[in-house]
């Protein structure tokens, strides 16, 4: 079989696949779409609530000092000052001086180096400021896609601003949240005194953020509209090596990746943000990236704010947010290690790293790890119009839904049902036919393999449970 390592891979593939599948269709398709905008079918909504339960589980559920919140999308707008939102969150944009449509500069620079890399020598895209921008973009005569020439580079903030209330002035405005992180930051206290957790302990949190990009394209890689997976984990720095807890986190979440949700490791990697790429309350930022069929990007990132962010809240609102170290008495800040996940991005990740191409079949599979898969086993009649075959498919139907998954398929041949649930992951298809009727069994059939064997009914939960542990 063809795996995503030789290419096969695109991102029209997975496109088009979610599309006919129903895992992710264009938001407002019918009225042309929405750019940057995407809706989850019925077997993406799936797919994105497991990720989330899996995470949660993972990072919170199973560990004593976790905690979990859900905060407001829209907070107290002095929340984004204080943080640096309203004045340091930008991209840096350029406009098509001919037809006015807007693009990100470092965007277009990237997509010229990766068509004349030859040219890059040595260029970092993160590092350069508005004026190098502007720079190279005259250098290599960068024009739009359109064709047409630029404008100068400038900084464009991507936090979405609203107005609460009936009247529409400065006093009611307040952003959209740009991340889930703040919510955490403006809540310590209360979490603090409410749950009465000793350090080191984190919260974690999966909500909508929100923010106005600039760049279209690359499917849900990035959207107006996303959700994040945050965590925000508390403690003291005179008492814990800060390095050494960053390091811990990242095989953390390596293993999330890697073994719950089984993403291939070779198509992973770290990476180390440079000191003008990190953002400005960070001390040390990592990227773990996934190959993708557009190159290697952000999957996950994990950042230490040090006390910034507590530091700024106390200033801005005048109320102590003080951790009282109940040993010593000591006041102080605590600092704070942020691993940060784009559940948008994991669903992404999977779609094309699951995918697999059989010529020598002439199937598509999407090889998803069956707690992922929307449905664990399909059951098939082997001929819709025998009621004899329909009614006992029904009883082994309603059985097994008792403790997995499961579809109802009696539509067309055996094959193209095969095909079908191949290409949605489902790892089992059972098969009632005539012989089922004499002796009690079925045909079971693999996805990955096509193997077929056939089991007893009275065995099928035994025999799912075990390969599906």
């Amino acid at each position: 079989m063809t795996h995503n390592t030789d290419h096969a891979v695109t991102l029209e593939k997975i496109t088009a696949l979610a599309k006919r599948r129903g895992f992710i269709f264009q938001t407002s398709e019918i009225y042309g779409g929405l750019a940057n905008a995407y809706d989850y079918g019925p077997l993406g909504t799936d797919l994105l609530l497991k990720v989330k339960q899996l995470w949660w589980d993972f990072f919170v559920r199973r560990r004593d000092d976790m905690v979990g919140l859900d905060s407001q999308i829209l907070l107290h707008p002095q929340t984004w000052v204080a943080s640096g939102h309203v004045d340091s969150f930008t991209d840096p944009m350029v406009e098509d001086l001919v037809n006015h449509k807007r693009y990100r500069a470092d965007s277009l620079l990237e997509d010229f180096f990766a068509k004349n890399p030859d040219e890059q020598q040595g260029i970092v895209i993160a590092d350069l400021s508005t004026q190098e921008l502007d720079a190279l973009l005259e250098k290599f005569q960068i024009q739009s896609p359109d064709n047409n020439p630029l404008s100068k580079t400038q900084d464009f903030n991507i936090l979405f601003e609203t107005a609460i209330g009936a009247v529409n002035d400065k006093k009611n405005k307040v952003y959209l949240r740009g991340e889930t992180a703040q919510g955490i930051f403006s809540n310590f206290k209360q979490i603090l005194n409410s749950s009465r957790q000793k350090l080191p302990f984190g919260v974690g949190q999966i909500g909508k953020s929100f923010r106005n990009e600039i760049t279209t394209g690359q499917f849900i890689f990035r959207t107006l509209e996303f959700e994040q997976a945050e965590i925000e984990y508390f403690f003291d720095p005179k008492t814990t090596d800060w390095q050494e807890l960053f390091r811990t986190w990242q095989n953390q979440m390596w293993d999330f990746v890697t073994k719950v949700l089984g993403v291939k490791a070779e198509n992973l990697r770290w990476r180390r943000h440079t000191d003008h790429e990190r953002s400005h309350y960070s001390q040390e930022t990592y990227d773990l990236e996934y190959r993708y069929p557009f190159g290697w990007k952000e999957l996950w990132g994990i950042a230490y704010r040090t006390d910034y962010d507590l530091k700024q809240h106390q200033q801005f609102s005048k109320q102590s947010l003080a951790y009282i170290d109940p040993q010593t008495n000591e006041k102080f800040l605590p600092h704070v290690i942020e691993p940060a996940a784009g559940i948008n991005r994991l669903v992404l990740a999977l779609l094309c790293d699951a995918y697999l191409e059989d010529p020598d079949k002439d199937r598509l599979v999407l090889s998803l790890k069956p707690q992922l898969a929307a449905y664990q086993v399909a059951v098939f009649p082997l001929l819709k119009n025998k009621t004899e075959l329909v009614t006992k498919a029904r009883t082994v139907y309603e059985k097994l839904r008792q403790n997995f998954q499961v579809a109802w398929d009696e539509r067309g041949n055996i094959g193209k049902r095969y095909l079908a649930q191949d290409e949605i992951g489902t790892p089992f298809c059972i098969t009632i036919d005539f012989t089922t009727l004499e002796d009690d069994t079925v045909t079971i059939r693999q996805r990955d393999s096509t193997k077929q064997e056939r089991i007893k009914i009275s065995e099928l939960d035994n025999y799912l449970l075990a390969v599906l542990a």
